[in-house]
């Protein structure tokens, strides 16, 4: 498939109350069937960026997941964003990312943001997914890894990189460079969904959700209010541009060692 149709939704999230965020998506994802092949939302989607796990993780055939299932089935699109859960007592900020059909996979952060002692509660992934998706090869990451190049870096000639983030405005710069950072030397489509409003913590946050092109062209980026987007990527202007800057050709072999 040529293009592909991604929707993101930048959204006010209500701390820590699942089941209010829930139905308030319900609502921000109305009318969609159709319309879009891929649904993006935030990092941590049912509750902010919160550490208090112990309350608010869920298993993994929870609430969230049998949400997230049959939204993708009613809407016949693919669904994705992270959320809080408990596996044999260890809890993991985890994004799933939800087809149709109701198969899913699942990636879990590997880069803990430590300022705020996420490391003290969750534990980190280990593996990256690449998720092929009609015809389209995705790396979905969540929010910090953005700050780390060597994991996002482009070895699997994926076609599209993607954030959901709870980033913070005082850092709104850091991301909107990063993000063009990481089209640019991976030659790749990416996708920044971050939340907007202030979270019981004190931090405020403005969205800034952008789409970025291939050249590191800013194609979609909107601040400071709720917003549901839909854009067409087209994946046969990437190829050609590879083609003809075939940089990606050129990088370094390396590996990435365990901790």
């Amino acid at each position: 498939m040529k293009h592909l149709r991604i929707t993101t939704i930048q959204s006010f999230l209500h701390w820590e109350d699942t089941a209010r965020n829930l139905q308030m998506f319900d609502k921000k994802l109305k009318g969609l069937a159709g319309k879009t092949d891929l649904i993006i939302l935030p990092e941590m989607f049912t509750t902010g960026f919160s550490m208090n796990a112990a309350a608010l993780a869920e298993a993994m055939d929870g609430e969230t997941l049998q949400w997230l299932a049959a939204k993708a089935r009613t809407i016949g699109a693919a669904v994705t964003g992270s959320f809080i859960v408990n596996e044999n007592g260890r809890y993991y900020n985890r994004l799933v990312w939800m087809n149709p059909d109701g198969q899913f996979a699942c990636y879990d952060k590997r880069h803990l943001f430590t300022l705020a002692k996420e490391h003290e509660t969750y534990v980190a992934g280990t593996e990256k997914l690449i998720v092929e998706w009609k015809g389209w090869k995705v790396c979905p990451l969540v929010c910090y890894d953005l700050r780390f190049p060597v994991w996002s870096r482009n070895t699997e000639g994926y076609d599209l990189l993607l954030f959901v983030a709870n980033w913070p405005t005082a850092r709104s710069y850091h991301w909107k460079q990063l993000l063009v950072a990481r089209a640019i030397e991976n030659q790749s489509f990416v996708i920044g969904v971050n939340r907007v409003g202030s979270d019981e913590k004190g931090l405020d946050y403005s969205g800034d959700t952008s789409v970025i092109d291939y050249s590191g062209n800013v194609v979609y980026q909107i601040s400071d209010k709720e917003e549901v987007s839909t854009r067409t990527l087209d994946k046969g202007e990437m190829k050609s541009f590879r083609n003809r800057l075939n940089f990606l050709a050129d990088q370094d072999n390396f590996q990435i060692l365990p901790d």
